[in-house]
């Protein structure tokens, strides 16, 4: 999950290459920052997002999606270019991925190549937030002709955000503030009225790529008070685990960022912390209903395909004190990904099917039907589009780099249809095994029965096709991992 992020995008069927401007497509990119799967699309019965759960009943939402490192800057950099991190060799927040690969073509510049105006509002490429935003971020020049960073009253009031672990920066802290202020004046609110606006000031003759970017819900978790009122305390509970719920699990499994569970808080700051997250899902969800309703109002929606992503998952405390990213656990790697193609008969049913982000990139140029090129490892889930239950049996591989005491860490990780296995440092460092079948939550670790021995090494196997395992040669900052 930066999480959500959202793509939308607006394809016919064209021939490769240039084609008539009437049968092409636009694509609208909406990415949502650190999104969990607190949507009630996903089964969250508490979180309120009507508008994302309405995109899901018209759409496919994908309830098996997988970014490839849960770590903003490696994920959207993976995202937009359709490359796997060891191919692009960004692993922290600083790396770009021209360093490795200059002339790389990027999705957004693919398809400016060949005719369509590309722009983005807000956070497509990473940012540090909130220190980045209202700046180009580390951001990639070839890939837009238009880019607009909006900068809002949350980073202006940042000195009024409680922080209830002070010597973490609130870009790291699970810090909150229930801002005063409408929509309008936050960040997001902005980059909304932006993309609005450049929908309906567009060249109406010539297709577009928009890259609509929020900010939230990353921390500090700043949304307009009205939606902290819509989760009394009351109704917010912490995710259950079992009580020794980490003891088979690999110290090298927790994310460095987060070394004590909870960071050491109480359960009422746990819990008043979530109240935020939720509050910053539910401003975002807001933001993309007044975007979908500015599509239909210019006459967009039947000619759009909506496709709705955020950059990784989020842990919101899951196995006993787990929050943020940087971890292979599901709710890590997986993120929400939804996409609406108009008139396809999938429409309206849920898949769930294994699918990755790499996939997004062969997707979207295939709905505009321009050439895939040939070196992408990802596949285009039109297929899905059309019948989500149909057979599909690609699995998923995620990977994260730890600093470690000094000597770095490489997690990897597959999760077919049935199981998930992960091995830190080639399994040197701990290995785990789950099975989805009977342990959805990933509390029983199955990696040390002997029973499993053959099964572990199949899957090691296709591993070792996709994700070296071993710590990059390549530069790396380990204070940035």
């Amino acid at each position: 999950m930066t999480r959500l992020l959202l793509i939308v995008s607006l394809g016919f069927m064209l021939s490769p290459g240039f084609v008539q401007a009437e049968a092409r497509r636009n694509v609208l990119m909406i990415a949502v920052d650190d999104l969990a799967g607190a949507l009630g699309c996903y089964g969250n019965t508490v979180v309120k997002t009507p508008h994302i759960d309405q995109l899901a009943s018209e759409g496919v939402v994908f309830r098996n999606a997988y970014c490839q490192l849960p770590l903003c800057n490696p994920s959207r950099a993976s995202l937009l270019t359709g490359r796997r991190p060891d191919q692009i060799r960004v692993y922290d927040l600083d790396r770009h991925f021209r360093e490795e690969l200059p002339d790389l073509v990027t999705l957004p510049q693919l398809l400016k190549q060949n005719g369509w105006f590309s722009a983005r509002v807000g956070k497509l490429y990473h940012y540090n937030v909130p220190a980045g935003i209202g700046t180009d971020g580390l951001d990639d020049p070839p890939s837009w002709e238009q880019v607009i960073n909006p900068k809002g009253r949350d980073t202006r009031e940042e000195e009024l955000i409680f922080n209830p672990t002070p010597q973490k920066k609130i870009s790291a802290a699970m810090c909150w503030l229930a801002a005063d202020g409408t929509d309008e004046e936050q960040t997001d609110g902005m980059i909304t009225t932006e993309a609005i606006e450049l929908l309906r000031k567009r060249n109406r003759e010539q297709p577009f790529f928009l890259g609509v970017g929020f900010f939230r819900p990353h921390t500090p978790y700043v949304a307009p008070k009205k939606y902290f009122d819509m989760y009394p305390l009351e109704s917010i509970q912490l995710p259950y685990a079992p009580e020794g719920d980490r003891d088979d699990i690999p110290p090298a499994a927790f994310a460095h960022n987060c070394p004590i569970p909870n960071y050491g808080l109480d359960e009422l700051t746990c819990r008043k912390s979530l109240q935020a997250y939720y509050a910053c899902v539910s401003f975002v969800d807001a933001q993309v209903g007044r975007l979908l309703k500015a599509l239909d109002e210019e006459g967009l929606a039947d000619s759009t395909t909506v496709v709705l992503w955020s950059d990784h998952g989020y842990h919101l405390g899951e196995h006993n004190g787990i929050w943020q990213k940087r971890c292979l656990f599901e709710e890590s790697a997986g993120a929400p990904l939804l996409i609406r193609e108009p008139g396809a008969s999938g429409n309206g049913t849920a898949c769930e099917k294994i699918v990755e982000f790499i996939d997004i990139y062969p997707t979207v140029v295939d709905l505009c039907g321009l050439e895939v090129p040939d070196d992408l490892p990802g596949t285009s889930l039109k297929l899905l589009l059309e019948n989500p239950q149909r057979e599909w049996s690609r699995p998923a591989y995620t990977q994260v780099l730890r600093p470690g005491d000094g000597e770095p860490v490489m997690g990897r990780s597959i999760r077919t249809d049935r199981w998930r296995y992960t091995e830190w440092n080639r399994g040197e460092e701990g290995r785990e095994l789950y099975d989805h079948q009977t342990d959805p939550h990933e509390f029983n670790n199955l990696a040390d029965d002997d029973q499993f021995v053959p099964l572990m090494r199949r899957l090691r196997r296709l591993l070792d096709q996709h994700i070296e395992g071993t710590v990059p040669a390549t530069p790396f900052e380990p204070s940035r991992l």
